[in-house]
């Protein structure tokens, strides 16, 4: 199963679904088993361009596994989880929101890591980011299949409100090389990417030391060096450099701000650090 659309104003995982569905349908005597889409989770939202469910004030990967007696954004929570529940896989697709800019990434539960990492690298991601149990939202769609014992990865990527073709591409190629490993696939992909993979202890968080306009020149998906400009904050009033942003170690950026306008503690980036790797 391919599901996206859980927020309204994430919307890479609409290319990725059109893209499979067409190679799909043109191509039906290479499939092998039963792929399930589903586009939009949260139709409302999409349409009112909100990230969680209008009228009722709600992140909807935050009611899962949901409640067939509940609101309606319970029950219908709750009929997605049945409708899942089962499936060989779910790849659960994301952006990331307006604020930050991602790499092609999978997130998973270390959990869960041990079953489903195997999957994550066939998917042709930059990244994999195996987050500490702490870390999980347990009423989210993932968290709530993987309970029930139906394997379920989560793919970030991109920005909110935005298309990237190129990494929605990628995604697309690494879902066929999925279908392909999973013998539901008959024509071999070839070579994908082999993802760098990371535990929760090796990520550095880099947050505003205060407020005002971050201004960057970098883009994600490259190695830093300890003590490299990232970007400074600014004062477009007084034309002052408030704060200049360096990395605190050596590694790789897969985080960088896409929202211009800070706060004291507001994400900045964030950095697999080639220090505290083991």
């Amino acid at each position: 199963c391919i599901v996206t659309g859980t927020h309204g104003d994430e919307l890479e995982g609409q290319f990725v679904c059109y893209s499979i569905a067409k190679i799909l349908r043109e191509n039906k005597e290479l499939l092998d088993g039963t792929v399930e889409i589903y586009p939009a989770l949260n139709p409302l939202g999409m349409d009112s361009i909100l990230r969680g469910i209008p009228g009722f004030d709600l992140d909807m990967n935050r009611i899962f596994p949901g409640d067939p007696e509940g609101t309606m954004a319970e029950n219908a929570a709750y009929a997605i989880i049945e409708d899942l529940k089962g499936a060989d896989l779910v790849i659960d697709i994301h952006s990331s929101n307006i604020f930050l800019r991602e790499v092609p990434q999978v997130r998973i539960n270390v959990q869960t890591a041990n079953k489903l990492i195997h999957f994550a690298k066939m998917l042709n991601m930059d990244f994999i980011w195996v987050h500490e149990s702490a870390t999980v939202l347990q009423s989210t769609l993932a968290h709530s299949l993987n309970s029930i014992d139906t394997p379920c990865v989560v793919v970030e990527m991109g920005v909110g409100m935005r298309i990237n073709h190129d990494i929605c591409n990628q995604l697309v190629k690494g879902i066929l090389n999925l279908l392909n490993q999973i013998g539901m696939w008959k024509k071999n992909i070839g070579e994908v990417k082999t993802p760098i993979i990371s535990k929760e202890q090796e990520v550095e968080f880099i947050n505003a030391e205060v407020s005002g306009v971050f201004i960057t020149e970098i883009h994600n998906g490259k190695s830093v060096n300890r003590g490299d400009e990232l970007g400074n904050i600014v004062n477009s009033l007084t034309g002052e450099i408030l704060s200049s942003v360096k990395s605190p170690t050596a590694g790789y950026l897969f985080t960088i701000r896409a929202y211009p306008i800070v706060y004291e503690g507001s994400l900045i980036a964030r950095i697999h650090s080639a220090d505290k790797s083991v």
